[in-house]
């Protein structure tokens, strides 16, 4: 039964509602994402009461919300609030005025609940066994601690981006200013034992870790699309910092990958990132595109399964890139046996040839190879490599995407290269080796279910002198499968440097 899932996300800088779909395949995609910067946090008295103008922007940008989610057959809708109607004296009579003028019922999600999305979020999309969650929203940063998938410590903070800017009166930070900032975080940071020296790396979550990614991106010309699981050193998020610092507001607006919206809260939310690097002394910073909203339908999406964290995120991921692109899931799966025993027998003469790690590559380039076929046929490898390369997969890092586009797209030695021009810096020539190998097995084994009839049931290898020889074992008529197998046996000949004679025998003779 088609799913759709609405969501609204009241969060302190920003409204967003959300809907997402899911087929009776289960192919989940997102329909429609809609934003509000609505800066809540701003509307906070003295006296910490959230004054009617902040009402007023809540209950119109709902009216909004609702005359476009009636245009949508939503089957489930979740609707919650975090820290600036959390925090508020008057959440009651917050709560009340949406009632009145709307049919969403909010849940204020509590400082706990806020934390666990964020961490169901980054669980269910990276493949981070360790780690530790940086949230920054307007009014609230939220921060856990994760073993092994598992939610160990979580912790809720009352300051956010936009109630740290009350540091910097400026439009950039003093010395002074910034020395304070950075005193309180400390102060805060250091009250929680857990936090220290964890030496995992640091996930950042929300707007503020998009943009500072995309700000790096820009600057470096970085080619691979998509920020999801983009990495930065403790190093490179301090040098970007430190550029935007030195920038006046106007000129701040201007910079590549920054929102105007965020260009005055961006400083002292990016030290709140620094210090939580620096304590915890990571050196790593990674991006994830999924936050809280994507925690909640994690959640709703999995629960009649019974669990609530994908067993395998990049398995997840290219059962989903397959089902979106009308892969033929059965046909998929015997092109990644055949390439498992193509690779076992060649382990097996050849110690260590294909690692562990590359054995998944291998795996799952098999299972979308030339998916870029959905598109035309003609130019399924071009397609295929500009999919893979220009789209965020869960589970996977960059340079992980970036391999498994160059074996799932292989054609050739020299189009491999041709597509790895603007990516040179990307791949080491031992990584370069080990794609060309697993893109020339793939191809072959494509080549041995070209008539998509289960056709070779087994693969052996055997290496003579002058000659290695590849024995497929069949079934039924392999005509097809041995003339394109023919053809594309070369790419392994040009990798080994050795002639492969290829052998056709029915099964029980």
């Amino acid at each position: 039964m088609k799913q759709q899932i609405g969501i609204i996300d009241m969060g302190s800088n920003s409204i967003r509602f959300v809907v997402y779909e899911v087929n009776e395949d289960g192919c989940i995609k997102e329909i429609q994402n809609l934003k509000v910067v609505a800066r809540l946090s701003s509307y906070i008295d003295a006296k910490g009461s959230m004054v009617d103008d902040g009402i007023d922007v809540i209950l119109h940008t709902l009216e909004r919300f609702s005359t476009i989610s009636n245009q949508y057959d939503l089957t489930t809708q979740r609707c919650v609030a975090t820290a600036a109607i959390r925090n508020a004296t008057n959440q009651q009579a917050i709560l009340s005025a949406i009632n009145q003028s709307s049919d969403f019922l909010i849940d204020v999600l509590s400082d706990e609940e806020e934390a666990y999305y964020g961490y169901l979020a980054v669980t269910n999309s990276t493949n981070i066994k360790d780690g530790m969650t940086i949230d920054i929203g307007g009014g609230s940063t939220e921060i856990t601690y994760y073993e092994n998938r598992k939610l160990i410590h979580s912790h809720s903070f009352p300051f956010g981006a936009i109630t740290l800017k009350k540091f910097i009166e400026g439009d950039t930070p003093t010395d002074t200013e910034q020395a304070q900032l950075l005193a309180f975080l400390h102060k805060h940071y250091n009250t929680l034992s857990w936090i220290k020296n964890r030496r995992v790396p640091v996930i950042g979550i929300g707007g503020t870790a998009r943009n500072l990614a995309l700000i790096h991106q820009n600057e470096l010309g970085y080619p691979l699309a998509g920020l999801h699981q983009y990495e930065m050193t403790k190093q490179q998020v301090a040098e970007t910092n430190n550029t935007l610092k030195k920038l006046p507001l106007k000129e701040r607006q201007q910079v590549d990958g920054l929102s105007k919206d965020r260009a005055d809260i961006i400083i002292p939310a990016i030290t709140a990132i620094e210090a939580l690097i620096t304590i915890a002394q990571s050196n790593t910073f990674i991006v994830s595109n999924k936050g809280l909203r994507d925690g909640l339908f994690s959640e709703i999406y999995l629960k009649p399964m019974g669990i609530t964290q994908y067993p395998f995120v990049p398995e997840e991921s290219l059962y989903q890139l397959s089902l979106d692109y009308h892969l033929n899931i059965k046909d998929q799966k015997r092109i990644a046996i055949l390439a498992s025993y193509v690779a076992n027998e060649l382990n097996a003469h050849v110690h260590s040839l294909i690692p562990k790690k590359y054995g998944k590559l291998l795996q799952w380039a098999a299972r979308i190879f030339y998916i870029g076929a959905s598109i035309h046929p003609e130019s399924k490898s071009q397609h295929t490599f500009y999919l893979l390369t220009n789209q965020s997969i869960d589970g996977l890092s960059h340079k992980e995407r970036l391999m498994l586009a160059c074996i799932a797209s292989f054609k050739s030695r020299s189009q491999l290269k041709h597509y790895l021009n603007a990516y040179h810096d990307m791949l080491s020539d031992e990584e370069m080796k080990n794609v060309e190998l697993l893109g020339a097995i793939c191809k072959f084994c494509y080549s041995l279910n070209r008539t998509k009839r289960d056709v070779i049931h087994e693969i052996k290898v055997a290496i003579e002198k002058e000659k290695w020889l590849f024995i497929m074992y069949y079934e039924n008529d392999p005509y097809f499968e041995k003339v394109q197998a023919q053809k594309n046996k070369k790419h392994l000949e040009k990798y080994f440097k050795k002639d492969i004679e290829l052998v056709f025998k029915r099964l029980n003779n």
